[in-house]
């Protein structure tokens, strides 16, 4: 059983989804492992993870204004606000969705569907500087 670790930056210029399927594929075509788990962590609080349709660039708005509706930037609604008003929604976004994926490997690629790609999901209005921990284990 092998393992290898890394870690993969993100830039994002404000909300919204930011696919990353190319920068994993990329590091694991790299790797000495055909067969196993990759797990992909978000280190950080107001931003997630999500496996979704790539082809399609309506998935991706229609989910970004379906979170905006569902968890709307009002202050007023929270006690959190002392980083501005996108930052509270942020963290509740964040823990509605997913902060690490475990995505099976197969001959030396992640095993996603057809139209699956893995998306970064930022929460916060600003650009941020985000990071993944990957970790591969397998054969």
């Amino acid at each position: 059983m092998k393992q290898a670790q890394h870690r993969l930056g993100v830039q994002t210029t404000g909300q919204g989804l930011y696919e990353v399927t190319a920068g994993l594929a990329d590091w694991l075509a790299q790797q000495d492992i055909a067969d196993g788990l990759l797990t992909v962590f978000c280190r950080h609080t107001s931003a997630s993870l999500t496996i979704q349709e790539n082809a399609d660039p309506d998935v991706q708005r229609d989910l970004e204004a379906f979170f905006r509706k569902l968890v709307p930037e009002d202050a007023r609604a929270y006690r959190h606000t002392t980083e501005g008003p996108d930052d509270m929604p942020a963290h509740i976004k964040s823990a509605l969705t997913a902060t690490q994926l475990s995505i099976p490997v197969s001959g030396g690629r992640m095993a996603l569907g057809t139209w699956q790609g893995v998306y970064l999901f930022e929460h916060r209005s600003r650009p941020h500087d985000r990071t993944l921990a990957l970790h591969l284990i397998g054969d």
